[in-house]
């Protein structure tokens, strides 16, 4: 099979080349490397049958003949990190939107019909109360808080739109997942993801910052588990035109994460609460609990996770602990 992934040098998009090609299959990868590194696909880069191209996914003038060859794509090119996204609020719609738009015209004109997979966010369901989110649930912005915080979700809610406006329109085989705190090796905390970051603190020995009052709740995902369910997803007929929750349906407070990093890294780091004023902004609107309801998924495919929450953890120290050494030694 011929398999292309844009956003191919992030970290999920990384994962999902080494997943396919351990299959057999060609993959093509595009990146822009402004959050996706050469170090994630340097593995396999030389690998029979990868391809790279460095190029930014709304201007690249080889996209056209790139979905014409495959019969997959898995479309994960997006500006994230909550860092990036309040930093950068005209690249996250210009590039989360337009670029899909793009890749999904392009498709349907190819003559192929390549089946699609975009990636969407939990981030779309906003600050809803409930603890458990179901793909049938409202979404929600708050409209005396609609500054750039929102700019992600809205351009992740956007490419949804036109996701199914193409699978109904132009019968292209669309699925849309919805993908939930996803975690594991080759992820950066640069941008504010939480998990790295933690690790990384633990590993050096610095104190762990933990934003808002830590008592707000996620569900963490193995990279490799989501990976699976991607792969499953676009195996399954009946996830043509449909929204799925990927992800984890077990949480855990943010504090509770903080301290189980600290235990497992066997690390004297202090707990040091950060407000959310600082951290981001002032009247920044914290989200207090994302848990996905994985019964659409389950529905649709025979999926079970693999990895746990603790594994992951591990594997992320195991990486960490070598770098800050190195540091260490060159400071």
């Amino acid at each position: 099979m011929r398999v292309l992934i844009t956003g191919g040098a992030g970290f999920i998009g990384s994962h999902l080349a080494e997943f396919h090609l351990d299959k057999g299959d060609e993959v093509h990868c595009v990146d822009d490397l402004s959050t996706g590194t050469l170090e994630n696909v340097a593995p396999f880069r030389e690998c029979e049958g990868f391809r790279f191209d460095r190029a930014e996914i709304r201007t690249w003038e080889a996209l056209p003949e790139a979905i014409a060859a495959a019969e997959r794509i898995y479309h994960m090119a997006a500006v994230v990190g909550m860092f990036r996204v309040l930093a950068e609020p005209e690249a996250v719609l210009a590039t989360n939107v337009a670029g899909t738009e793009r890749v999904l015209r392009c498709a349907s004109e190819a003559g192929n019909a390549p089946r699609v997979l975009i990636a969407s966010s939990s981030e779309v369901y906003g600050p809803v109360g409930t603890h458990r989110l179901d793909e049938t649930d409202g979404l929600l912005v708050h409209c005396d808080t609609a500054k750039t915080q929102w700019n992600y979700a809205l351009s992740k809610l956007a490419g949804e739109a036109l996701g199914i406006t193409y699978s109904g329109s132009f019968g292209l085989p669309v699925t849309i997942a919805r993908l939930f705190n996803t975690i594991g090796k080759r992820q950066s905390g640069r941008y504010g993801m939480v998990v790295p970051r933690f690790v990384q603190q633990a590993a050096q020995g610095e104190p762990i910052t933990v934003f808002g009052d830590g008592l707000q709740t996620r569900s963490f995902c193995n990279v490799e588990d989501a990976v699976r369910a991607l792969h499953l997803l676009c195996e399954s007929d009946e996830a043509e035109g449909e929204i799925v929750n990927v992800g984890n349906d077990h949480s855990i407070t943010i504090l509770d994460l903080a301290n189980l990093v600290r235990e497992l890294a066997g690390s004297g780091s202090p707990v040091v609460f950060v407000p959310d004023s600082e951290a981001y902004y002032r009247g920044f609107m914290g989200i207090r609990h994302r848990k996905p309801a994985l019964d659409k998924l389950r529905r649709l495919v025979d999926f079970e996770h693999e990895q746990s929450l603790e594994d992951t953890i591990m594997d992320l120290l195991a990486a960490a602990r070598p770098a800050a050494q190195g540091a260490e030694a060159t400071g």
